[in-house]
């Protein structure tokens, strides 16, 4: 293990860097000493505080590691807790008493890790997948029948199977994300912004799962047994059983070469692996108990949370804002890959070892976009990303999932983005968004259902 606590990483040498002699001179430095790291100073992200860089760079350029590795760590090893290189400023694993599953801290929740802003930490994250009820809860045994060597099962996967006791378990009630934090950063406060850099993520096992469980997917079948709108019960998935209800279905599906790849009887499907947290958030929820609906992990907020976009990834920025002292930023759900709309239920589920850098951005930085200090609002080195959800509450009981309603709301913040932040007169904005940018479904299974835009930078005027 060679993570020393508060030596600066890569990641923030970097940033230092850019910051003393200009975005340009340092990527002029770097390129010679072929010393470019994964970091948000060489993505063409804003930074809080400081100018907007000149010239976007694409996102994932800055990282050997954005395609996530695709067998595991960046030798090909199992990133097991506290192995390999570990070189931000602070290190946080997902043990026990570090996690909670399917609930969300709390304003109130006493920090697991703090830390200065501007501040980097990798966070191993683990997926739900394999250790649920459905799955027998059991690793060791569920991906054994995938054929899973055992030394290959996470070892903090399967504490958390074992003894996790933080708060009952209930299967059709509870969410299912395992979330680790929450972290207090220093300086924050209600009212400000949060930016969460993605700076790294790399696969710590080599395989990850898609599930269709509970009939929540998008072709779900109704409370009351019938067929939502639009389709036919026959047409309903997973399809309905004898029993009258849909099955918990899983779909183990392995990475390799930089791709996932599932099998249907003779035939091999693949696809591009895109690792991204599904899950970055702040507490927004005052008190209450453990597992009260408003702390349920499945629903995102107006805090982030379980929000989904895939384009967060390496060379992103989720800007969030504050409910309390030191913002108690919390990640989990981590995604293999994911395509828009999370169509199934779940993505291609499977544990990651994430860096971020966590800063405060105050009131009149213009460098922050100004919707971010009440919605949360996403950036990638080459597009701002507006998102728009059908209840920011997160109501877990009488939410509405209209898809309407979080487009509507998408289109909004893209447009007091574009007039308040970079000057454009509102009806041109609007005719420029129908022109030159696109609108996508985040996901529409997460009882609140999410869209983002994407806004290309090409072509506007520089925030700041």
């Amino acid at each position: 293990m060679t993570f020393t606590p508060g030596s600066p990483s890569p990641a923030t040498t970097a940033d230092r860097l850019s910051r003393t002699f200009g975005r340009r001179r340092f990527l002029q430095i770097a390129s010679a000493l072929g010393a470019v790291g994964a970091t948000g100073a060489a993505t063409g992200l804003t930074a809080c505080g400081q100018d907007a860089p000149g010239a976007a760079a694409s996102p994932g350029t800055a990282s050997g590691t954005a395609s996530g590795g695709a067998s595991g760590g960046a030798s090909g090893e199992i990133l097991q807790p506290g192995t390999g290189s570990l070189q931000a400023d602070h290190y946080l694993p997902s043990e026990v008493d570090k996690v909670l599953w399917g609930y969300l801290p709390s304003t109130d929740s006493e920090p697991v890790l703090r830390m200065r802003s501007g501040q980097t930490v990798t966070v191993d994250t683990v997926s739900h997948e394999g250790i649920m009820e459905d799955q027998g809860r059991d690793p060791d045994a569920w991906f054994g029948e995938q054929g899973v060597d055992r030394a290959e099962v996470l070892d903090d996967a399967r504490d958390i199977a074992a003894n996790y006791d933080r708060t009952p378990r209930d299967f059709d009630k509870d969410g299912p994300h395992v979330v680790t934090g929450p972290i207090f950063v220093e300086g924050a406060e209600p009212g400000d912004v949060l930016k969460v850099e993605t700076l790294e993520t790399a696969l710590r096992v080599p395989y990850g799962v898609v599930s269709s469980r509970h009939g929540k997917g998008a072709l779900r079948q109704l409370p009351d047994g019938g067929a939502p709108d639009g389709i036919s019960l026959d047409e309903v998935m997973p399809p309905v059983g004898a029993d009258g209800t849909g099955g918990n279905v899983s779909v183990f599906t392995r990475a390799h070469d930089g791709r996932g790849v599932m099998t249907s009887g003779e035939l091999e499907l693949s696809f591009p692996l895109r690792p991204f947290m599904g899950m970055m958030g702040v507490a927004t929820t005052d008190g209450g108990g453990p597992t009260d609906d408003s702390r349920n992990s499945i629903p995102p907020t107006l805090g982030g949370g379980n929000i989904d976009i895939r384009h967060l990834a390496v060379g992103s920025a989720l800007y969030l804002p504050v409910f309390a002292d030191g913002a108690l930023f919390y990640t989990g759900d981590p995604h293999h890959g994911m395509g828009d709309g999370e169509v199934a239920l779940t993505a291609m589920e499977g544990s990651l070892r994430t860096t971020f850098r966590l800063t405060v951005c105050k009131k009149g930085d213009h460098s922050t976009p100004s919707v971010a200090f009440s919605y949360p609002f996403g950036e990638t080195g080459d597009a701002w990303i507006p998102i728009g959800l059908s209840d920011p509450d997160g109501l877990v009981n009488g939410s509405d999932r209209d898809l309407n309603v979080a487009m509507r709301r998408a289109v909004v913040n893209a447009l007091d983005f574009l007039e308040t932040d970079l000057g454009i007169e509102r009806a041109v904005a609007y005719a420029y968004l129908s022109a030159a940018s696109d609108f996508a479904l985040s996901q529409v299974v997460d009882i609140t259902t999410g869209v983002h835009g994407l806004i290309y930078k090409d072509g506007l005027p520089a925030l700041g």
